[in-house]
């Protein structure tokens, strides 16, 4: 066992109930056999997070769906930090030891479900995901535990935490263009120029299709879309996004939507841009039911409509091209702010106007 001097307590952010987060002094938590200790350098809030923190009934359960949030945990599931304890056990099933800076996909499997034996692990039935439940605690925090059922990457200690921490927001996005399986011919819409649809663009740019059009009501993450490899970008409040499409298309529409909004008008939207035998991939979190006439994925359209959830076997591809410099990552990690901020993070993601990646640094 290799450590250096831990302190016993720490600042966390404790999720009580909705839109009841305290910051909050509480213990530093101890590793067990085969986990590692991390001080976390930086976590990102997520959409899903807000929702969280809102308590929206999606998020917070109904007798239809359990709530992903419980109450007395610590929320945060994108994240970076470095080992400061870890036992010989883990250092070798993760190819890490002390002084690393490593992340740890969201999600810690079971490795015993039909999903996990099957190599979906992204499924797990138990699906413990870090800041959700109190099983596995999240990064809002000094300290977090990684534990030993969880997936771990290194990261270089070259580029900023914040940047770091990005890794899984694009990982997600990076899953999502995977189920789209895009061609070289392929017209390809991405909706919504936050963290996960430029992420999708990113991610479809790589792929060298025929195109990579943009969507969104603002004109700066428009213009930041370009940097990430849209070469169309259509402001939906002034121009007719089908009409482009369709002029551009000869009449047939794009052939993939990639949808990473979780706004309801999204979902007719992409429906209505698609060619007969498109494919639409959702990622986006709707924090409300949506209302579609499935006759347009039928019997108008045959569409193929896809899932997209977390981002499975993408992480090293992420890390890879958040290392590389190909990502205006400043840009896109636009706030950085200190742990007890957390409120101002929040309002800031809530606001959607000000922002495109918060963190917190918690040191």
């Amino acid at each position: 066992m290799s450590e250096t001097t831990i302190p016993e307590k720490m600042a966390a952010v404790v999720c009580h109930g909705p839109e009841d987060y305290r910051l909050e002094e509480v213990p530093v938590p101890v590793p067990g056999p085969g986990e590692a200790l991390v001080r976390v350098e930086a976590v990102g809030i997520c959409a899903s997070d807000l929702k969280c923190y809102h308590g929206a009934a999606k998020f917070w359960g109904d007798e239809n769906r359990p709530a992903w949030a419980e109450t007395d945990v610590i929320p945060g599931h994108e994240f970076v930090g470095e080992i400061v304890v870890i036992d010989d056990e883990a250092s070798a099933r993760w190819n890490v030891g002390v002084g690393d800076r490593v992340v740890s996909e969201q999600i810690v499997p079971c490795w015993k479900c039909r999903f996990c034996l099957r190599g979906q692990y992204h499924m797990c039935a138990p699906h413990d995901l870090y800041g959700f439940k109190r099983r596995t605690p999240g990064a809002m925090a000094s300290y977090m535990v990684y534990p030993a059922e969880a997936l771990v990457h290194k990261v270089s200690k070259n580029i900023p935490p914040a940047h770091a921490a990005f890794a899984e927001p694009l990982s997600c996005s990076l899953h999502a263009v995977e189920r789209a399986g895009i061609t070289f011919d392929d017209v390809v819409v991405v909706a919504g120029c936050g963290p996960i649809g430029l992420g999708m663009i990113a991610g479809a740019r790589a792929k060298n299709p025929a195109h990579v059009i943009a969507l969104d009501m603002q004109p700066e993450k428009l213009a930041l879309a370009k940097e990430c490899g849209a070469d169309i970008v259509i402001d939906i409040r002034n121009e007719d996004a089908e009409k482009i499409v369709k002029d551009l298309t000869d009449g047939y529409g794009a052939d993939v939507y990639l949808e990473g909004t979780g706004h309801p008008t999204a979902v007719p939207q992409g429906l209505n841009l698609l060619r007969k035998l498109g494919t639409y991939v959702e990622y986006g979190v709707f924090g409300s039911d949506v209302t579609v006439d499935w006759s347009i994925i039928s019997d108008d359209k045959e569409l193929d409509v896809l899932g997209a959830h977390l981002g499975p076997y993408c992480w090293p591809a992420a890390i890879r091209m958040i290392e590389s410099g190909v990502l205006p990552m400043d840009k896109i990690c636009s706030h950085q702010l200190p742990l007890a901020d957390f409120q101002k993070g929040l309002d800031l993601v809530g606001a959607g106007t000000e922002s495109v990646k918060v963190s917190l640094i918690p040191s």
